[in-house]
């Protein structure tokens, strides 16, 4: 009996050990999660879109996010906390980003700009992994290294109120949609310059950029009319009539078609980009906002942000395949690759 003792304890350890190993693996790998930024709750809803419901809501540690971006890697989230009023209104101007750890659910860092910037589009680089986040305050981008968590550089836009921000897939080029001034701006992030600032309308919103980096979209908010930039030479290709005023846009991987919400008559508009007319109108909950794809491209995400809700649409059939619930004033989205 002495002499199976030590053969049981060394099974029952080896078993000990391979039931903590397995508790880890459960523990480290995830699956893909859906990210939203609730302006009126001060939160970062953490979203299964298997399930489509909400796992957990992040506080972010300040008032208030209104976009979010993922690492390339999966672990974490990061939310500019941009203040408590409206693009070119007075209010609170914010000056940190919040570092969202996605297993633990919590914010473990803050990163701060040292001045008041009110960062709002926060976008990794497709090439450099570096962290990109528009700083309307000082008419710049302001550039994190996400290793050392520290702003790294600035970069300016030349204009006032850069609010969102797309990149080119080489990452040599950035656009900006600058509110107020209703322009966008072109810059060369290599030389760390502008190209041009392109006149759009008195106000302008958002932004977003083809896939083959052909075009670039950006609503204007006096007009029911979408405008098409030439990104090579920089200047408004032509002007696209649409049913009501546009906000966020969003072309499919593909290139075929053009998302477009429109928060007056909550639709979304769909596109098509070779003939530049609008084919399909979705009916969308109160006030859509932001439109997120998923990585196979068979589904957008739309933020809702007077319903608390994300609309998950259909890319084949065009239609809404289910409502999310999440937190009101739900905006920015993204998305958080399967990580281990």
């Amino acid at each position: 009996m002495n002499a199976a003792r030590p053969s049981f304890i060394l099974a029952a350890l080896l078993l000990s050990l391979l039931s903590v190993g397995a508790r880890r693996n459960t523990a480290a790998n995830t699956h893909a999660l859906l990210l939203v930024a609730n302006k009126a709750d001060h939160t970062v809803s953490v979203v299964d879109p298997d399930a489509g419901r909400e796992l957990a809501a992040v506080p972010v540690g300040g008032v208030t996010v209104h976009e979010v971006a993922v690492s390339p890697d999966g672990l974490f989230a990061w939310a500019p906390i941009y203040g408590n009023s409206g693009v070119g209104r007075p209010g609170t101007d914010g000056q940190t980003l919040s570092v969202i750890d996605l297993k633990t659910r919590r914010v473990v860092d803050t990163i701060d700009f040292q001045k008041p910037t009110r960062p709002h589009c926060a976008v990794f680089g497709p090439k450099d992994g570096k962290l990109y986040v528009t700083a309307e305050l000082t008419r710049s981008i302001d550039v994190i290294d996400p290793k050392s968590r520290k702003i790294a550089d600035s970069i300016p836009t030349g204009e006032r109120e850069s609010h969102m921000l797309a990149i080119s897939s080489d990452g040599k080029r950035a656009y900006t949609s600058n509110v107020g001034a209703g322009s966008v701006s072109a810059i060369d992030l290599v030389n760390k310059k502008v190209l041009a600032i392109i006149p759009i309308s008195g106000v302008t919103q958002r932004i977003a950029i083809s896939p083959d980096d052909r075009w670039v979209f950006t609503a204007d908010q006096t007009k029911p009319q979408l405008a098409v930039i030439d990104a090579q030479l920089n200047k408004v290709s032509q002007w696209v009539p649409l049913p009501d005023i546009a906000f966020g846009t969003r072309p499919t991987q593909d290139g075929n078609w053009l998302l477009i919400t429109q928060p007056a008559s909550s639709k979304v508009a769909v596109l098509n980009l070779h003939t530049m007319k609008v084919e399909h109108q979705i009916d969308v909950p109160p006030a859509p906002q932001e439109i997120l794809l998923r990585p196979d491209g068979k589904v957008a995400y739309v933020s809702c942000d007077r319903s608390k809700q994300v609309a998950e649409i259909d890319l084949t059939t065009w239609k809404v395949n289910r409502l999310i619930n999440v937190g009101a004033g739900a905006d920015g989205l993204a998305w958080a690759a399967a990580s281990d």
